[in-house]
């Protein structure tokens, strides 16, 4: 894992003010790396401050960044397809976002995070995994050695990924949920909440239960 050292806390950008944003605003606080320098969120019509914080349109990222030239971004969004949507809206390149760490997460020293990934406390991420551009893994999840979490996937609290298991772009991992050694959940796939999948799960598939069964198929 590339870290980057800077004599002070490098200001960074949350994108959402929702749930997972906020969630992203208290790593923020707790973070030794980085310092909350602006929030993002189209709730807000044009830029204004509050208590010297910027506050403005997802569109006005573009403008932070000049004002904090420093500074890197993170989007708060736990939709997936959204989170894709507002990377691709706005274009930038991948040394402009942050892999937010939590402190009280484990990531082996040979783990490789993408651009935007985001690590929540609890989680265990062990040797050799992959971590993809803006995925989540969140609260007590665990990624095992040599697993990987796919560009834009989400590993809910409590789920786990036994050693080489794969998430595929864009998949989802419910909370509780369990894929064993080796199995794959397909991309933009959902494996439900509680769940052990037990054999490899088809691209664009909800699988539910234990062991755990396809029920759709979607676009």
């Amino acid at each position: 894992m590339v870290m980057h050292h800077y004599s002070e806390k490098r200001p960074i950008i949350v994108i959402g003010q929702g749930g997972h944003g906020r969630v992203l605003m208290e790593i923020v606080r707790v973070s030794p790396q980085y310092r909350l320098t602006a929030i993002a969120d189209d709730r807000y019509a044009e830029v204004t401050l509050c208590a010297g914080l910027p506050y403005g349109p997802i569109n006005a990222v573009p403008l932070m960044l000049e004002d904090e030239p420093a500074a890197q971004v993170v989007i708060g969004i736990g939709d997936n397809k959204t989170r894709r949507a507002i990377a691709e809206r706005l274009g930038l390149a991948d040394l402009s976002y942050a892999a937010l760490v939590h402190p009280g997460a484990h990531v082996a020293g040979d783990v490789r995070l993408g651009p935007g990934a985001v690590v929540m406390p609890g989680a265990v991420i062990g040797p050799g995994a992959v971590i993809g551009a803006h995925a989540i893994v969140n609260s007590g999840a665990v990624v095992e050695h040599d697993a990987i979490v796919g560009p834009f996937a989400h590993v809910s609290p409590n789920g786990t990924l036994a050693g080489a298991a794969s998430v595929m772009e864009g998949a989802h991992v419910g909370s509780g949920a369990v894929l064993i050694p080796g199995v794959r959940l397909g991309r933009w796939s959902v494996l439900g909440a509680g769940g052990v999948a037990i054999r490899d799960v088809p691209d664009a598939t909800t699988a539910v239960g234990v062991p755990a069964r396809a029920i759709t198929q979607h676009g």
